[in-house]
């Protein structure tokens, strides 16, 4: 099993240009289950998720050409997906077990044949991140679901019919599911309370540009009219948010000073918000994202993760990691899922003062952090050991690097072109 050695104590300085956003990605892979024609997808990153989602629509019988994957993984990089003859209308165990974002191929076979069997997820043990939201929501559009050995079973023999939903909890997966599905339902559908998230509003976009009618992009409702047939479409991933606020942290975490390429910076005005209260400036210069600490010592801020726009619980682990060297206390939140401090323990082996109470830590600074060995549990909190070497004196080795490479792209080179020492080492 792979491990990350890092040697701490070096400040990042150069340029970073980040990937496709792998969590928009994934749903737009699904989405070519929706027409018999190609979609082309550009700035699809390479990532294990990529490829798991690959290897499941090659398994429902979606041809996929695109750029040899490393390591004889299937293809990444630009993508054109082709859904003309599917052989088949199950996702198996095998592959749902690996990555929880498998079940967004559920609406997509629903709405286009009528019928789906999909494996319960897997993925990151970072909470239950239930499906019923899911399955209550196509209810309502129609859909047939019974659940049977670990498996669920969707029937809508007469198609699915446009209904008004009204999420009880904001889901993103649920929204994009329902997304997918109601743009071939019958008639109009309405979906309230649903994500804003920026990785939905790619999703919506591409469904349009396949031909699909959507109002309120961006909102937190979306109102569909149900299309005959969608056609193919050519369409760029929007960059990765989470990859973009991830080096930024590091930036900051190292006293150092990245030009952050390839990102919107008001797809970040939650994280720039808590990077400046610590001390961290973010900017546009020059077509890219500057950050920069400079002498100063970073501030403790608290901080609590929320939906889009709010703090993203995907950074939580990876701030965590920053304010663990700030002066002060600092507390964070966790309002999104139950079990996402897996991390804490690993961060005090390194020296960091870090206590859990329910669904806060509250975060003592410390003046320094001391590499150790650590275990990675799940791909943010990867990041965030990977945060806390490149910051701590010594040596660190983070084990259980399969997390980390599910959604970061090369991350070793794009560190170690920064400045990082910074190894892969293969068992």
């Amino acid at each position: 099993m792979d491990r990350i050695r890092i040697e701490g104590g070096r400040p990042l300085t150069g340029t970073i240009r980040v990937a496709g956003a792998k969590n928009a990605a994934l749903p737009l892979m699904a989405a070519s289950l929706l027409t018999d024609e190609i979609l082309a997808l550009t700035n699809v990153p390479e990532a294990a998720d990529i490829a798991t989602m690959a290897r499941l629509l090659d398994e429902l019988g979606v041809e996929i050409d695109g750029e040899a994957g490393a390591d004889g993984t299937p293809p990444c990089g630009p993508l054109r997906l082709s859904a003309g003859a599917l052989t088949a209308t199950t996702a198996p165990y095998d592959l749902v077990r690996k990555m929880r974002a498998s079940v967004l191929v559920l609406g997509p076979l629903l709405a286009r044949h009528g019928h789906a069997r999909v494996s319960l997820p897997g993925g990151c043990a970072i909470g239950t991140r239930p499906v019923d939201l899911h399955l209550k929501a196509l209810a309502q559009l129609g859909a047939e679901i019974e659940l049977d050995e670990g498996y669920i079973e969707a029937r809508a023999p007469k198609g699915l019919i446009g209904a008004h939903v009204v999420f009880p909890v904001t889901t993103v997966g649920g929204t994009e599911n329902l997304l997918m599905a109601a743009v071939l339902a019958k008639g109009e559908t309405v979906l309230a309370n649903a994500a804003r998230e920026p990785e939905v509003s790619d999703l919506a976009n591409c469904l349009c540009a396949m031909g699909a009618h959507i109002e309120g992009i961006g909102t937190d409702t979306l109102r569909i009219q149900g299309a005959d047939r969608l056609h193919g479409a050519r369409h760029a991933v929007i960059a990765d948010r989470i990859e973009t606020a991830s080096y930024a942290v590091a930036a900051a975490i190292t006293g150092g000073e990245l030009a952050i390429e390839g990102v919107a910076l008001d797809h970040l005005d939650a994280v720039a918000d808590v990077l400046a209260a610590a001390g961290v400036s973010l900017e546009a210069r020059n077509g890219a994202i500057a950050v920069a600490r400079g002498d100063k010592r970073l501030r403790g801020v608290d901080v609590m993760t929320e939906p889009f726009p709010g703090f993203p619980t995907d950074m939580q682990a990876q701030i965590m990691a920053l304010l663990a060297l700030a002066d002060g206390a600092s507390m964070i939140t966790e309002t999104i899922f139950e079990n996402r401090f897996m991390h804490v323990p690993e961060l005090n082996r390194m020296g960091a003062n870090i206590n859990v109470h329910g669904a806060s830590a509250i975060v003592r600074g410390v003046p320094r952090l001391s590499g150790a060995q650590v275990m990675a549990t799940d791909l943010r909190a990867s990041f965030s050991l990977v945060l806390a070497g490149l910051a701590a004196e010594g040596e660190t080795v983070v084990n259980r690097v399969y997390h980390l490479d599910r959604g970061y792209e090369r991350l070793e080179e794009k560190l170690t072109g920064c400045g990082a020492v910074i190894e892969r080492i293969r068992d």
